[in-house]
This record gives C-alpha cells, sequence and structure tokens, in this order.
C-alpha cells in the first residue's frame, strides 16, 4: 500500500514520547514531545495531534531484529488502539536512533531532558521510513 500524508513519526518512550511531521515526503520537522503522565494523558496526546496535524498514517518506531520486537510490537499496538487511529501504522527499526538524535544535538548548550531529542529520534525514525 503506498504511503499516506501527512505522517506522524512517533518515538514512543515511558517518560516522553517524540514526534515528528511530514507534509508530503520531502521534510520532517520534529514536533514538541509530550511528556507522558499515564497512558490514558498520553494517548488523548497524540489524538489531538493527529486531528491538529489531519495526519493519514503513522510510523513508529521499534527495535527490530532483537529479543524484545515481538514485546514491542504488542505494546505499541496496545498504545495505538487506545489512540483509536484508524489509518495505517507502520514499524519502523529504530535501533540507535537516539544515538543519531544526540549527535544532532551537538553544540547545544547544555543536553536536557525537554523532548528535543525524543522529538529528534522521531524524526530520524520518520526519515528512515521514507528512505531519506
Amino acid at each position: 500500500m503506498a504511503t499516506q500524508f501527512p505522517l506522524l513519526g512517533i518515538d514512543l518512550g515511558l517518560k516522553r514520547i517524540g514526534l515528528a511531521y511530514s507534509a508530503d515526503g520531502t521534510v520532517v520537522t520534529p514536533l514538541a514531545a509530550i511528556e507522558r503522565k499515564n497512558r490514558n494523558q498520553a494517548s488523548q496526546a497524540v489524538r489531538d495531534v493527529i486531528a491538529e496535524w489531519g495526519i493519514q498514517e503513522v510510523v513508529v518506531g521499534i527495535p527490530m531484529g532483537g529479543s524484545s520486537e515481538e514485546e514491542m510490537r504488542r505494546r505499541v499496538a496496545h498504545f495505538m488502539n487506545l489512540v483509536d487511529f484508524d489509518g495505517p501504522v507502520a514499524y519502523q527499526d529504530e535501533s540507535d536512533s537516539s544515538l543519531e538524535a544526540e549527535a544532532l544535538m551537538k553544540g547545544e548548550i547544555r543536553y536536557k531532558r525537554d523532548g528535543r531529542v525524543d522529538s529528534l529520534s522521531a524524526m530520524v525514525i520518520l526519515q528512515r521510513y521514507l528512505g531519506q
């Protein structure tokens, strides 16, 4: 099935959810990360972003090929069920996306846990999915 735009990339974490957006597959932009208080609040926040940006397809990063892949697919499927998104959900290997995101942040004055790395990870995941 062809990719549907606009796309939302998600780096699903226990404390923060990184988000990235692509309107047409050419440019991927990190969005503000969501601070995760509980799964109902987090799923509602993702639902709000999907509505606000008119998202047609979601790409979620998971570690592929490892022992945790099946467990992560199950967790992501459960979370996306809470989000209640009825469009396509694709999985993309997120291996080392956080390291790539941290490398993109080099030169920042101080490494802060404000969600920027999480959303840059989501950007890397979405760029990989798009073959960039």
